[in-house]
């Protein structure tokens, strides 16, 4: 008789300046959909997804955060007892990427080595407007030693790569205590995951 294992459950917080696309990455993800007209995050919101995996399903709980300096002062307690931190800036928007190192440095500070940290550079599809090269990207990643990626939440650009990147490095976190390490080791996700496999339970609160 098979032994059912608990969900494996990770919780994500996105972090980064006003307007770099956190929910855009975010609804992206959930819903495969894009609205141009998005108000501003309000505090924090939460929504969860359950992703499967070739061996296991786990659950990814998304906490999104709002950018303005007004809601600075919730962010920490939000990182304390996160799995993984994602760091968004605009492509299009140097100061948003400079103020990533911050950003990284208070991940550390709530954290220290314990998370994941994956610096990501939104808005691609913006050409014209690009301000940030990848090669700066890739290499504030290895200078902080965090994972790098580059998106467009508007195209769909490397969303789903994102998430099935931040998924294969999930199982070297010891944070489940009734799972196993020795269980949660060589997780990969088939390049072919769809929407169709990412069921999703979604919800929203503006705490």
């Amino acid at each position: 008789m098979a032994v059912v294992s608990p969900l494996a459950k990770y919780k994500l917080v996105f972090l980064g300046d006003q307007s770099v696309g956190k929910t855009s990455i975010i609804t992206r993800f959930m819903y495969d959909k894009f609205d141009a007209t998005y108000q501003a995050t309000i505090g924090i919101d939460f929504l969860s997804k359950t992703m499967y995996l070739e061996d296991r399903t786990i659950r990814l709980q998304l906490w999104d955060t709002a950018g303005q300096e007004r809601f600075r002062s919730l962010i920490p307690s939000y990182i304390r007892d996160s799995s993984v931190a994602v760091i968004v800036y605009d492509v299009g928007n140097r100061q948003s990427f400079l103020n990533t190192s911050k950003w990284i440095e208070e991940v550390r500070t709530e954290r220290g080595t314990d998370v994941i940290i994956v610096l990501v550079g939104n808005k691609t599809d913006l050409v014209d407007k690009r301000q940030v090269s990848i090669e700066e990207g890739d290499t504030k990643s290895r200078d902080f030693g965090v994972m790098f990626i580059e998106t467009s939440a508007k195209a769909g650009f490397n969303i789903k790569p994102l998430f099935r990147k931040i998924a294969s490095a999930l199982p070297g976190m010891e944070t489940l205590s009734s799972t196993k390490q020795e269980d949660m080791v060589d997780v990969n996700l088939k390049p072919s995951v769809n929407s169709s496999q990412t069921e999703q339970q979604g919800g929203g609160c503006a705490c």
